[in-house]
């Protein structure tokens, strides 16, 4: 077992690395951002109108039509909020140095084009199952559009194993580590409540999954952030400090932590961009499947919903984390990933601290196990139409109570090597159907002028 985990984590440390998924992964959001003149400045203002706009907690129940575009937002979010805001900022601070936050910043920036692409995309080649529900993502946009069905298959596969599966057995073994040294809950008793509480929700369909994100979310972000901004408020003295090692880090990582973190600028540029982007998911094909169910009037509409949800994801809640861990001094050069953020909370909450990122975790995990359960819903109806639904459910069930009770070390590393298999054939299809994201802008730029006349 430790040898085929060694082996796929070298695989992943190529994948992810500095000469794979990175450039291609933000190359793709250059070409993007320049392609459509920088929408994510252009169009920031518009889109957080829209948001607002469709803001609610009790939205129209979701049905065959799809979704609201608040909920499929929501949707999006929660898939995108999870362990990664708790426990990826934190791998990425610990092995990269502070510096390693400036790159995050920069990957979401540009991932904020690819995101626009893919949620477009989305809109515009969804369809309907054999039910008359809709549905839409990677899948459909790389059969309808690039008219590839063998690398829509791989795609479907793909993230089928890595977010429904694997991915889920990841987060409900966090949600259960954390209860067990918070609270002492046995783990088997918290993977049977979480496969039961997400039996209630998957079994209602659209409509429940929609019902919950929608209020989930909101709820979750504001509780995490106003926590970790009593902190960083608490230590507002290390504010100005904590941002100038976050600069400095960016390009002399030793210089920023006096020699604490021996990470050079390449290790900060590769976990800072690599954490980020798999937080963010921009590109990797996953939060389209929530865009595609929207009903808007335009694809570019639900293209903005994209670009927010990526400022939301990075720029506000894994930002925070970080935030935290500077300005409370956690980081010593030693402790990682999720037990680094408990340190950091615990230093600014005291014993609470612990039991405040438990639920914290329970929410954000949750909320992903939601979010990639539907995505993987929507490909098991493209391979296997409605049929295959029920059984994907119960599968489901059983992977996340066995996530509860497992050692996951090589589970995260296939979880990690999956989702970069996946994102491959939707940045084939992104750039191959770069045209039609063009189109779609232009199109709704010009209704909005036709509007304002």
């Amino acid at each position: 077992m430790d040898q085929l985990t060694a082996l796929v984590s070298k695989a992943n440390g190529f994948i992810w690395g500095l000469y794979c998924l990175i450039p291609l992964l933000c190359g793709t959001g250059l070409y993007f951002t320049l392609r459509l003149k920088f929408v994510q400045i252009r169009k920031f203002g518009q889109a957080w109108k829209q948001v607002f706009g469709g803001l609610t907690l009790f939205g129209e129940r979701a049905g065959k039509e799809g979704m609201s575009s608040f909920q499929a937002l929501a949707t999006a979010i929660a898939a995108q909020v999870g362990t990664g805001n708790l426990a990826g900022a934190a791998t990425a601070i610990a092995m990269g140095g502070p510096g390693a936050i400036f790159w995050m910043w920069i990957a979401a920036f540009f991932g904020m084009g690819t995101i626009f692409a893919e949620a477009v995309l989305a809109q515009t080649y969804k369809g309907k199952d054999d039910l008359g529900n809709v549905v839409g993502g990677p899948a459909y946009y790389i059969t309808e559009g690039l008219h590839c069905r063998p690398m829509a298959i791989f795609f479907s596969i793909a993230i089928i194993i890595a977010l429904g599966f694997i991915g889920n057995m990841v987060q409900s073994n966090s949600i259960a580590d954390a209860f067990k040294t918070a609270f002492d809950v046995p783990p088997l008793v918290m993977g049977l409540i979480i496969a039961a509480c997400g039996a209630f929700v998957f079994f209602g369909g659209i409509g429940r999954i929609a019902a919950v994100t929608e209020k989930m979310v909101p709820l979750m972000a504001l509780l995490y952030v106003i926590g970790g901004l009593f902190v960083v408020l608490s230590n507002a003295d290390q504010i100005i400090p904590t941002f100038k090692m976050i600069f400095v880090g960016a390009f002399d990582p030793s210089a920023a932590t006096g020699g604490i973190i021996g990470a050079g600028v390449k290790e900060a540029i590769r976990y800072g961009v690599a954490r980020g982007l798999f937080s963010n998911e921009a590109g990797m094909g996953s939060t389209p499947h929530a865009h595609a169910v929207a009903k808007v009037q335009y694809p570019a509409q639900q293209g903005l919903m994209g670009i927010v949800s990526v400022f939301i994801d990075t720029f506000v809640v894994l930002n925070m984390t970080a935030l935290v861990i500077f300005v409370t001094g956690a980081l010593d050069g030693t402790t990682t990933g999720i037990a680094l953020t408990q340190k950091a909370f615990s230093t600014g909450l005291g014993a609470f601290g612990i039991k405040f990122v438990a639920i914290c975790l329970l929410f954000f995990a949750f909320s992903t196990i939601v979010g990639w359960y539907f995505f993987g819903e929507q490909n098991v109806k493209y391979l296997f139409g409605t049929r295959g639904v029920t059984p994907y459910r119960v599968v489901v069930m059983c992977f996340i109570v066995m996530g509860s009770l497992l050692q996951v070390n090589l589970v995260w590393e296939l979880a990690d090597m999956f989702n970069g298999l996946m994102a491959f054939p939707n940045l084939i299809a992104l750039i191959g159907l770069a045209k039609v994201v063009s189109k779609a802008l232009d199109e709704f730029e010009q209704a909005n002028l036709a509007d304002n006349k």
